[in-house]
């Protein structure tokens, strides 16, 4: 069932929403400065492109992971977040993609706050 839920992710949006995360991801390896957000912003991307049959998890949270959230908010989460939140408006609107405008809803907020998530496959505990 994963699979075929994936595959209309991936027409209802995942394909765009995942390019904007690897674009995110590219940007910030090429500033330098950004090397720390690259691998979670790598981790969701991949998340984004199939997310049915994985899910997001906190992975240890401390004070660091704090400050960088708010740093990655500042320099890319807002517009990727913009993004998800379109892609589920539109989407909303017909009553085959609410499920995935939801998905995109839940996307929206991790990207807000993508340091200290692991994503790890459904059926695992946590």
């Amino acid at each position: 069932m994963s699979l075929i839920l994936n595959i209309l992710w991936i027409i209802f949006g995942g394909l765009w929403m995942a390019l904007g995360w690897l674009l995110a991801a590219l940007i910030m390896a090429i500033t330098i400065v950004g090397l720390p957000w690259t691998p979670a912003a790598l981790r969701i991307a991949g998340y984004t492109l199939l997310p049915f049959g994985n899910k997001a998890v906190d992975a240890d949270p401390g004070p660091l992971s704090f400050i960088g959230n708010i740093l990655w908010f500042v320099l890319a989460g807002w517009w990727l977040a913009l993004g998800h939140l379109i892609t589920a408006v539109g989407l909303a609107v017909t009553i085959i993609g609410i499920p995935f405008a939801w998905a995109h809803l839940k996307l929206a907020g991790l990207t807000l706050a993508p340091m200290a998530t692991a994503i790890v496959p459904r059926d695992m505990p946590g």
